[in-house]
């Protein structure tokens, strides 16, 4: 209200004084050129100066509004191509996180042709194109990807590799990565893929070679790498000691040497001494695995490495007994042991002891192989019927277990 107030207070004052001015002297105007000739009052002359700027300002705001009607009335204008664009665009990348492939597709490649910075409408095109099965499509598109936009062959490289793994195209994504590991060696997402890419295929010997790249630029959480590199090397060592079709010396060989690389900080890791013994046990290097497992033992106890302690042979059982009883004392009511104690005690032909050993620990825990080794003593000393009662309490355990089969016994 002020500012309107002031304006037209200002604007009385002009005409006012323009009022004045006409009536002091009208003035004269003559232009004359050649045989034109005009004259005027110079106040008529001011009012057609104005009248013609007034005229030019309408003519150019027409000019701009007609415009600016024809780009949105016509359809093929630059911004209706923009706007049509913008929508695929969006319809697109809802579409793809949504799991409509087909519209995606549709939407996303459009949005690509047309885009002057196509990548992520490419990528998201050979998604959608990956998961409706055309595979040809997805990789026409990932090539279309690289020559529009030579510089993100990293992006485009880790999509192809996605999509080939998720296609369960191993060689080929191995291929891909490969590749990108010798252009971009330290590259997080690089790494992680191959990691899982070795997971996926089971190739413990290249996911532990992996590991220490992993380490080195800090790709997973610590705790997680820790994982990850006890499940590695336990599966790489049990894989190198499967027989198969290999002779038993050349598998060991190749058993030994695996352990030779596994490094020095996890050689003490429970589950890798076992999956190493239990290699070594299937090989037919029994006495070499007891005293594997016996140094372990010694220098750390641990329930998985004791229970495996008391299935393998060694070469002297007595002192393999020995070794045993002499962990009791530090560890009385501990039912692992006691039942590897029942197991040796067995092997050494000790039925007594054996009983003894195995009774003290189905007291303590109540476990389906100590009720299988119990109830095949109880059969060999002629007490049928307990021997039957424990093998139904075994099966009971197993059922409630989920295991599903009887457990091993001790030879």
């Amino acid at each position: 209200m002020k500012r309107l107030a002031v304006f037209l207070i200002l604007l009385l004052l002009v005409v006012g004084f323009l009022g004045w001015a006409i009536s002091q002297d009208a003035g004269y105007v003559l232009i004359s050129y050649d045989r034109f000739r005009y004259e005027s009052s110079f106040w008529i002359f001011v009012g057609l100066v104005a009248a013609l700027w007034l005229l030019a300002v309408v003519v150019h705001w027409t000019l701009g509004v007609l415009h600016a009607s024809g780009a949105l009335v016509n359809p093929w204008s630059r911004r209706h191509h923009a706007r049509r664009i913008a929508k695929a665009s969006r319809s697109g990348l809802r579409e793809l996180a949504e799991g409509q492939w087909s519209q995606a597709l549709g939407h996303l490649r459009t949005a690509a042709e047309h885009d002057r910075q196509p990548l992520v409408h490419y990528l998201g095109a050979a998604r959608a194109a990956s998961e409706l099965g055309e595979y040809e499509q997805s990789d026409e598109l990932l090539r279309k990807a690289r020559e529009r936009e030579p510089e993100a062959g990293l992006a485009v490289g880790l999509t192809q590799a996605q999509l080939q793994i998720a296609r369960g195209q191993y060689a080929e994504a191995r291929a891909s990565l490969d590749a990108l590991h010798n252009e971009h060696p330290r590259h997080p997402q690089v790494l992680i893929l191959l990691q899982q890419l070795h997971v996926q295929l089971q190739d413990w010997p290249a996911l532990c070679r992996l590991l220490p790249e992993l380490r080195k630029h800090r790709v997973l959480p610590p705790a997680r790498l820790n994982d990850l590199e006890v499940l590695a090397w336990t599966a790489a060592l049990e894989q190198a000691g499967q027989a198969q079709l290999v002779p038993s010396d050349e598998a060991r060989q190749g058993l030994e040497q695996r352990w030779q690389t596994v490094p020095g900080s996890l050689r003490n890791e429970p589950a890798i001494v076992r999956a190493y013994a239990d290699g070594l046990s299937r090989l037919g290097a029994q006495d070499k695995a007891e005293e594997v497992l016996h140094a372990a033992i010694k220098r750390q106890f641990d329930n998985r490495l004791v229970e495996r302690y008391g299935r393998v042979e060694g070469r002297d059982p007595a002192r393999q007994l020995a070794n045993a009883e002499g962990w009791l004392k530090a560890q009385p009511d501990n039912a692992e042991l006691l039942l590897a104690l029942g197991r040796l005690s067995l092997r050494n032909a000790l039925w007594g002891k054996a009983r003894d050993y195995l009774e003290a620990s189905l007291a303590i825990e109540h476990r389906a192989d100590t009720c299988a080794e119990l109830a095949r003593l109880l059969a060999q000393l002629g007490d049928n019927e307990r021997s039957n009662r424990l093998f139904q309490e075994g099966l009971v355990l197993l059922d409630q277990s989920g295991a599903g089969t009887l457990p091993v016994l001790s030879r």
